[in-house]
């Protein structure tokens, strides 16, 4: 267990005599380590600890590691300073954080929320203590490999319904028990919110998508326009079990936004029992594991959306982008597929009304996952500013980086209560009325969202300096974000898009008379 120290106690006189490469143990924190076999792991080298010999090295260790690696070779640990007592928050899965801002108000023992009750508070420290323990350990593994997420762990979601949970509220929960003993029947948007804000806690951001963002987008679909309500909960059911897997296919390397400009065709076979598909798609979470897609498609007199099953006539490449292929982004093919018509979704030649409806979600749901990263950076750069030792004093003590923590704060907590805003809202609407009055300014949130991320991760980087460019140690959360935040500017409809749609929609709701 993290944490746990051995009952030996050591006096700073014995310490200080195994200060050779034979016995080299040194102080961090009140703890005593033995560091003699671990001389030549160090990824720092051996000579950084040599130094540190038989020595106090917390102030040393705190200037270049956070607490977790600390926790990570607990196994060093050989007990403890006599008559002296830990002082450093040693946290454990679940735990909230106690560094100010590190979490939304809501969960701050000084402040009250309208939005949240003990059922959203249960839920979410189940939850959390499921992403810390399982989901986090194998998501940083996955981001540094580059490999799927496991079968194993899709099992693990499936079987405490978080598959299902990924969908939002609605019928596909009902019957169900998810963290924290809450039942599917009460499931709403703030569970939905805090679902997306406590998964981004994994700070991995291609295994974020990795992990089951395609089916979050497209499933819904399904859900909501599937006719054939027989195959819709069998395809359900596939999916929500984890025996299957589903991405939405909709942009291509002629058209993004620009759904007119779309060149995959749905061509009615000449009994009128199936759909040709021909075309290909980019840019496709998820698609090299998908065993569905849900595919936007020219027909005869406009634009439709299918669920096409793979066969051996779909094809999936791996696409390179800036976060890792834990992703599973892919081109993908499909030459001369047979679709049988019952996989329509909606009306043929309406399929405009199909994905322009499940864009609310998605765009909701990434805006929650950028908040939290944005929160988590403002957290790091909190840490590192205050053990961060430079000409003799913490970084925090300079104005100038106070500056920048609270320009981080501030765009945190902004769109943080613009989106509990516009999340009681979807909690008072129905479907249908979400799609008519949310559209305009779930846009708008989610382009100021990506904005404000934009500044967090240039004032981060800038904080954390050398450090904030490295993939590794004490930086490589800011540059992580710094690296891939713009996902969330573009996916799901670019800043420029969105912001024009909100607009947009506002004009059509200004008065006929003149003001």
């Amino acid at each position: 267990m993290p944490g746990t120290v051995s009952s030996h106690t050591y006096s700073r006189e014995e310490i200080a005599k195994n200060n050779t490469e034979d016995s080299l143990w040194c102080i961090v924190d009140h703890k005593v380590y033995d560091l003699t076999d671990f001389l030549d792991a160090h990824p720092g080298g051996n000579v950084v600890l040599q130094q540190v010999a038989g020595q106090d090295a917390t102030t040393a260790f705190y200037n270049l590691h956070r607490h977790e690696v600390l926790q990570k070779y607990s196994s060093l640990c050989i007990g403890i300073v006599q008559n002296e007592t830990p002082e450093v928050i040693d946290p454990q899965p679940g735990d909230l954080s106690a560094v100010p801002y590190a979490e939304p108000t809501w969960l701050s023992p000084r402040f009250t929320s309208p939005y949240y009750t003990d059922s959203h508070r249960k839920f979410r420290k189940s939850l959390r203590e499921f992403v810390d323990a399982e989901l986090k350990p194998e998501a940083q593994e996955k981001e540094a490999d580059g490999t799927y997420i496991s079968q194993e762990m899709i099992d693990k979601m499936a079987k405490n319904n978080m598959l299902a949970m990924r969908l939002g509220p609605g019928q596909h929960l009902h019957g169900r028990m998810v963290p924290g003993g809450v039942r599917g029947e009460d499931f709403d948007y703030f569970h939905d919110l805090i679902t997306c804000q406590e998964l981004a806690r994994v700070l991995s951001r291609g295994f974020q998508d990795g992990n089951m963002a395609g089916m979050s987008i497209s499933l819904t679909a399904v859900r909501s326009w599937m006719k054939d309500v027989k195959l819709r909960d069998a395809v359900t059911e596939e999916c929500l079990s984890g025996r299957k897997k589903m991405s939405l296919a909709i942009t291509e390397a002629f058209a993004g936004s620009d759904v007119a400009g779309l060149r995959t065709t749905a061509e009615k076979t000449a009994d009128g029992s199936h759909y040709m598909i021909n075309g290909t798609k980019k840019w496709i979470t998820n698609g090299m594991f998908s065993d569905y897609f849900v595919v936007g498609c020219k027909t005869v007199k406009g634009f439709s959306v299918i669920l096409v099953p793979r066969d051996d006539n779909v094809e999936t490449k791996k696409i390179k982008t800036s976060y890792s292929t834990a992703a599973a982004t892919a081109y993908i093919q499909f030459d001369n597929v047979k679709v049988p018509v019952n996989h329509l979704l909606g009306e043929e030649d309406k399929g405009f009304e199909v994905i322009m409806s499940n864009f609310n979600h998605e765009r909701w749901a990434m805006t929650a996952a950028v908040i939290q990263w944005m929160r988590a950076v403002t957290e790091e750069c909190l840490k590192w500013s205050t053990q961060r030792i430079v000409f003799g004093k913490p970084l925090s003590e300079q104005p100038v980086i106070r500056g920048k923590l609270a320009r981080m704060i501030q765009h945190t907590e902004a769109t943080q209560a613009w989106l509990e805003q516009i999340t009681y809202q979807m909690n008072t609407m129905s479907y249908r009325d979400q799609n008519k009055y949310l559209g305009g300014p779930v846009g708008l949130l989610k382009s100021f969202t990506t904005r404000c991320a934009h500044e967090v991760a240039d004032d981060a980087c800038n904080v954390f300096g050398g450090r904030g460019i490295t993939q590794g140690g004490m930086g490589k959360v800011v540059e992580q974000f710094h690296r891939t935040y713009k996902f969330d500017a573009i996916l799901g409809g670019t800043e420029e898009i969105l912001s024009d749609l909100g607009v947009r929609q506002a004009l059509k709701q200004m008065p006929k008379a003149r003001l």
